[in-house]
């Protein structure tokens, strides 16, 4: 995986993953490569970013596992792309996107919506239990594993 980082939190999930990827310049990169982004310059102009940070931040993501890097076809520029473990942050993802459709906007403000293939909005994303039981803060619990 690279460059490991000092772990906030040794024994969280929820840490590391935020040291691997939660920085905001990361994740606008993920959402933008599962929206299309290929190149260096779709990635600078979706998100704005310094052209500093962008290549720091590609570089990162590739060294952690996040992005593949290979030269186009073309031979003249770096293509990335999802890996799996990229790709499994897809419900991340679509998980900040609903917060902030929720929290992060004024009613009736415009925003944008994640739609399936037949246009339709994606249902909100609600944890389960093993029974099928909706599972919340009030129903869950942390238990070390090793």
């Amino acid at each position: 995986m690279g460059e490991t980082p000092a772990w906030t939190d040794p024994t969280c999930p929820v840490a590391r993953t935020l040291d691997l990827v939660g920085d905001r310049w990361s994740l606008l990169i993920v959402r933008d490569a599962m929206d299309g982004a290929r190149a260096f310059t779709d990635f600078q102009q979706r998100t704005g970013i310094a052209r500093n940070i962008l290549t720091d931040r590609l570089r990162r993501l590739v060294e952690r596992g996040v992005l593949d890097r290979r030269t186009a076809e073309s031979g003249k520029r770096q293509v990335y792309t999802l890996t799996p473990a990229g790709r499994d942050l897809f419900a991340v993802v679509v998980a900040l996107r609903q917060w902030g459709e929720r929290h992060a906007f004024s009613p009736g403000e415009d925003h944008s919506v994640l739609v399936d293939e037949a246009g339709q909005p994606i249902p909100p994303l609600r944890p389960v239990s093993a029974s099928g039981a909706v599972a919340d803060v009030d129903t869950t619990s942390v238990r070390k594993v090793r």
